[in-house]
């Protein structure tokens, strides 16, 4: 039996410094799950349907691209339910480790795969297995890595901002994915869809190297090691937490409407839409989305922070609501096709996403029993990418092919903030409470 590491056993120092590494061990990887991730809904957006679904036309080679890019958003809950049952009853530091490498090999794979033009459709075949497995290991990542940093945080009042700084690798990872393809778009020129493409694909590798250096160095956390010293561990967590807390679960998932949906409607559906239908160029969309993902750097914590002070919920709504009115500005000012004004609505698109996204980790974490909180938070927040980020491209395509104007997805948008705003009034809200595991009567 693990020897219990309680926040009282150690010294002030001592809990800063393993606080510290932590929340970095959780930052940089989920930086280098969120690089893999959004690096293959770039290429699908750019490339992956010319290569892949060459015999369509463009719009139909498209939304055939993005059908490949909604598995990995099918594979998210699979992630959830398997490595939320193994960090509920072996720790969150071995499963984050596992959920690395999945990830981190699946995607170097995807360098390697051929195109239609060497195999034929099995190329297409090969890379919807590979996003599958991309799917589940970021499915399983997300919960240990907010959990990791949020049960090191002694304070109640800091949760919020400790807790978003594992979201905040995510404008890191849309920042090298976007860098990586511009950079290599720039080296190779013409023979970027030849061979220039796989480049950022393989060079993953590297980095999980240094993820998993990083993290193989880390602490369990003192809030899981209490539960294993109580003997509290549950056989079958993920049985249980839908037994216990089935409304947390739904309400998780359909908060999120409001943030995953737009979020990849900005940052994945934009490259298709304003380079393959406004002919704009494709540099200036992927500068425009890193310089969102800049911005975000700040908007990030800054949410979080904030949310400790009026409460994770008041911080969302006001989130939801923003999305859903800056739908509108978005794609008015998209559809000018003016370089700079479509420039200035990329860049600003992240901020009320942010302002939801920054906060979300602590309140749907803070909403579940600490014996089954990764696995209640995973399924939760993974269930989303089943409704809203999975199927966010393919809708605001199919809207787009059939009304011909964004107006129709800014609706949808709205449509997506009306289901949040609901869902989030409903979420529990543990803001400044004790969420250890000596508090465990839900």
């Amino acid at each position: 039996m693990a020897t219990a590491t309680t926040y009282a056993t150690l010294s002030a120092s001592e809990h800063s410094s393993h606080l510290r590494k932590a929340v970095i061990a959780s930052t940089i990887g989920t930086t280098i799950e969120w690089y893999d991730f959004f690096l293959y809904g770039t290429a699908a957006g750019l490339i992956f349907g010319k290569l892949y679904f060459p015999n369509e036309d463009p719009l139909t080679a498209t939304l055939a691209a993005f059908g490949t890019y909604f598995i990995g958003f099918v594979g998210r809950p699979i992630g959830a339910a398997i490595f939320g049952h193994y960090g509920d009853r072996i720790g969150r530091k071995a499963t984050l480790i596992a959920t690395l490498l999945l990830m981190g090999i699946a995607t170097f794979l995807i360098a390697f795969v051929p195109t239609y033009a060497e195999i034929g459709i099995w190329g297409a075949v090969i890379l919807t297995v590979l996003r599958m497995i991309q799917g589940i290991g970021v499915g399983g990542e997300w919960g240990g890595s907010v959990l990791l940093a949020m049960e090191w945080s002694r304070h109640h009042g800091e949760r919020g901002l400790v807790a978003s700084w594992p979201q905040f690798g995510v404008p890191c990872g849309l920042f090298l994915s976007n860098l990586a393809v511009l950079a290599f778009s720039t080296w190779s020129g013409d023979e970027f869809v030849t061979w220039g493409w796989r480049i950022p694909f393989a060079i993953s590798i590297i980095l999980v190297g240094v993820g998993l250096w990083i993290r193989l160095g880390i602490l369990e956390t003192p809030v899981f090691r209490q539960l294993v010293s109580d003997q509290k561990i549950e056989r079958a967590p993920i049985v249980e937490v839908i037994k216990r807390q089935p409304k947390e679960i739904i309400l998780s998932a359909l908060l999120r409407m409001a943030e995953q949906a737009p979020f990849y409607i900005f940052t994945a559906f934009i490259f298709a839409y304003a380079v393959g239908t406004l002919k704009m160029s494709r540099d200036l969309i992927l500068a425009a989305v890193l310089t969102a993902s800049c911005v975000s750097f700040i908007t990030i914590p800054l949410s979080g922070h904030i949310s400790d002070r009026i409460g994770r919920r008041n911080m969302y709504l006001i989130g939801a609501a923003s999305v859903g009115l800056f739908g509108f500005l978005y794609f008015g000012m998209v559809e000018t096709a003016i370089p700079s004004v479509v420039f200035i609505a990329i860049v600003l698109s992240l901020i009320p996403h942010d302002m939801q996204y920054g906060p979300q980790a602590a309140l749907i974490a803070e909403a579940f029993t600490p014996r089954l909180r990764y696995s209640g938070s995973s399924l939760g927040y993974q269930l989303a990418s089943v409704i809203a980020g999975g199927p966010a491209p393919l809708i605001a395509t199919a809207l787009f092919a059939h009304y011909h104007s964004g107006y129709a997805i800014s609706v949808y948008i709205l449509a997506c903030a009306v289901v949040s705003l609901v869902s989030a009034a409903f979420m529990p809200d543990y803001t400044g409470k004790d969420i250890s595991a000596e508090y465990d009567d839900r």
